[in-house]
This record gives structure tokens, sequence and C-alpha cells, in this order.
């Protein structure tokens, strides 16, 4: 075989492997944005990196694999879906107090699917494998109920938060728990007794 031949295979051969590198790193790509979804895109802006972005990814599934991940009987579910309208039924009168629990009810079924819940940058990770699309309402229920707790959240913004704790809970217990509707909190008019009166001395004046 002549040089010139050599040096045409040569090239042919590594145009080739450049060819399948290329197609390799893009249906990886494509598993990864189909897996992820909005996520995908969140951690290439965070590392800055769409390389470093995948390896992520990566490690987050690979990590994810490892889990003992479980389905809730049927018990469980219709357990956690009366939690659920009682968290709703609360609202009407303690917003702040119906989205403390809602954070720990989510926190509830999270343990009991068989996710880590130690750490919340972690417990974000391990849930974005399989929870991609409702990833966005954790984050911001998270975090109203973090400006909740220190007294910096309006009702409207605890009703919203309400809402996206529902969207991951549902997304975990596999079925809507209630209907699409959030209850308005009472007005502090109806919440309590006029001053100087009771149900039963204001009935009686009549």
């Amino acid at each position: 075989m002549s040089t010139t031949a050599t040096i045409v295979l040569i090239v042919v051969v590594l145009l080739v492997l450049a060819a399948v590198v290329v197609g390799v790193q893009a249906a990886r790509r494509r598993r990864l944005r189909q897996t992820f979804g909005p996520e995908y895109d969140r951690v290439v802006a965070d590392t800055g990196s769409r390389s470093e972005a995948e390896k992520e990814l990566l490690e987050r599934t690979k990590r994810h694999a490892k889990l003992e991940i479980e389905p809730l009987s049927a018990e469980s579910r219709t357990r956690y879906a009366a939690a659920w309208e009682e968290v709703q039924i609360r609202f009407v009168d303690s917003p702040k107090e119906a989205v403390a629990t809602a954070d720990e009810l989510v926190t509830r079924l999270i343990t009991e699917r068989g996710y880590p819940t130690g750490d919340y940058d972690e417990r974000l990770a391990d849930l974005s494998v399989e929870h991609a699309a409702t990833l966005e309402h954790y984050r911001s229920a998270h975090e109203i109920s973090v400006r909740s707790r220190d007294g910096r959240a309006e009702t409207e913004d605890l009703r919203q938060a309400l809402v996206h704790y529902r969207a991951l809970f549902a997304d975990l217990l596999g079925e809507d728990p209630v209907a699409h509707t959030t209850p308005a909190p009472r007005p502090a008019a109806e919440a309590a007794p006029r001053t100087g009166t009771t149900p039963e001395t204001d009935a009686t004046s009549r």
C-alpha cells in the first residue's frame, strides 16, 4: 500500500471514529434532556459548562439507580390523600401552619418512597431523575416555606406554596390527592367573634 493510500485510510478511520463519538454524545444528550427536562438547562446554567452539567446528571442517574424506590400501597395512597385534604382544610383558618404541615407531609412521602431526605440539595438531585417535571414546584414551595418561617410570606405566597407542594405531592403519590382548588383563607372578621359578643349572646340580641 502506498504512503498516500495509508494516509487516506488513516484519515477515513479518524473521521469514522469522530462520527461515532459525536453520535454517542448526541444520543447521551438526548437521553439526558428527555430524563431531566428543564432541569438539564438549569444545571448547564449553574455549572456554566455543558460537559460538566452532563457529568453531574449522569452521576445523579447512577446514584438514583442505587436507591430502593418503592411504590406506595393502595392503603398508603389513601392515607396520604386524606392527610392532604386535612392540610387544605386547615389552610382556611391557618395558612402558615398548613404550609408547614404540607412541607412535613411531602418530606414523609419522599422518605416512604425510599429517597434520602437529610440534605435538601441532595434531595433535589435524587428527585430530579424521576420527578424533574415537578422539581421547580418543590423549589418554589421550599423557598416560600423558608420565608414563612421568617415571617416574610404573605397569604397569597402561602397559597402558591400549597399549590407548588401539591404538584410534587401528586407526582410522588401517583394521583392528584384532591381537586385542583386551594381553599381561600378565612377573612379575619369571620375567623373570630366580634369583640364583646359570643355566638350565644349575639343570637339572643336579635
